[in-house]
């Protein structure tokens, strides 16, 4: 049976000393703030406003038609009209122009005459993924106009409204607009509690080493699992008031609300900011200077946040022994969990089995740093 009386003055005293730690209360409180606001603003997937190059070697109103659609678009920017073929190389090899539209001459006399003109779209593929994008909206683009073009053909030739075989009306659900910023916030929220709950426990508890006092609890009535217990409480209830201000921060300045229980939101990060902090205490048995604790934090942190825990990344894209590893990182259940939450507003029912894991993996962490520490007790 633990005893309060002797996890109270450890909590008291983790207070006192992060209180007196302008750096500790930065990590904690700040570095949230800044993260949240560079990563939202910075990583950002979609592809709007791809400069356009247009070599319009026809001149008639049927080509002024054809470019004249990228200009009734967010997705593209029509930038440059050009006079030779040669100036698409120095236009897209400095990314001036991200796409080049050739339109050959007679373009116009074959529309006319019924016929399908060829026209040559140049796309820089250097970045595969905006290149992805930006083929996927001129397809959109060009079957609309193309649909346009058959249906005033028809009319022309005396035929009555066209009606099409397949009447698509497509819908998007949890995100209609198809916002990135709405898919990554819930992943920073794991991203940020991960990096800032491991690193500020596992320099807390090294810092207690090197002053020497952490040799006055070794020697003090105080259990392991009573020792644990009274340096996390303090950054579990700091670790919630960062979610707090991260999710009001993604209200405000990205539009991204939680449209499911915030009582159950908060139950799973409590959850899984215990399996940080688990994994912060195991990693400060392990170094005996801040230096040292700190590399090893980042290196078992923002790497695995980042690549993979689906943050940024889609686990099911990834090579078979790859994604094997993921399922060792609790950010890969959590950002489940957490994206089901605040995008679709699902209940437990849905998550469950990512609940499971990541209470394993608390329980697994915490229970390991208990027993590291009675070692180093004893």
């Amino acid at each position: 049976m633990h005893n309060p009386n002797h996890i109270v003055p450890i909590i008291r005293k983790e207070f006192r000393q992060i209180r007196r730690d302008p750096r500790t209360m930065g990590i904690l409180l700040f570095v949230p703030v800044f993260m949240l606001m560079m990563f939202g603003y910075a990583l950002n997937f979609d592809v709007r406003h791809t400069p356009v190059a247009v070599l319009d070697l026809d001149r008639t109103p049927a080509s002024r038609e054809l470019w004249q659609q990228f200009g009734r678009t967010e997705f593209f920017d029509l930038r440059y009209w050009l006079r030779d073929q040669r100036e698409i190389d120095r236009l897209l090899g400095t990314e001036r122009a991200r796409l080049a539209v050739v339109i050959p001459p007679g373009y116009g006399a074959d529309l006319a005459a019924g016929r399908s003109p060829a026209v040559q779209f140049i796309v820089d593929g250097a970045n595969s993924n905006a290149a992805t994008a930006v083929l996927g909206s001129l397809e959109a683009m060009m079957q609309q106009h193309s649909l346009r073009l058959t249906a005033e053909r028809i009319l022309r030739r005396g035929g009555s409204r066209v009606a099409l075989p397949l009447d698509y009306r497509p819908r998007v659900w949890f995100n209609p607009e198809l916002k990135s910023a709405k898919f990554l916030i819930p992943g920073l929220i794991g991203f940020i509690l991960m990096v800032v709950a491991v690193i500020s426990t596992t320099l807390s508890i090294v810092r207690e080493k090197e002053r020497g006092t952490m040799e006055q609890l070794a020697v003090s009535p105080v259990t392991p699992l009573e020792l644990v217990a009274g340096k996390t409480a303090p950054y579990v209830l700091i670790a919630l008031l960062s979610t707090t201000m991260i999710l009001l921060l993604g209200a405000w300045l990205f539009e991204v609300r939680v449209a499911g229980s915030l009582l159950l939101l908060y139950g799973v990060t409590l959850v899984f900011i215990l399996a940080a902090l688990g994994m912060g205490i195991m990693i400060s048995t392990l170094a005996d200077t801040q230096q040292v604790a700190f590399m090893i934090a980042v290196i078992a942190t923002m790497l695995p946040s980042y690549i993979l825990s689906g943050f940024v990344f889609p686990i099911r894209n990834m090579p078979l022994p790859v994604q094997l590893i993921t399922y060792l990182v609790p950010g890969r259940y959590y950002l489940v969990c957490i994206r089901a939450i605040i995008l679709k507003g699902a209940g437990l029912e849905a998550f469950w089995p990512q609940v499971l894991a990541l209470c394993a993996f608390a329980a697994m962490m915490l229970g390991a740093a208990a027993v590291r520490i009675r070692m180093k007790k004893l």
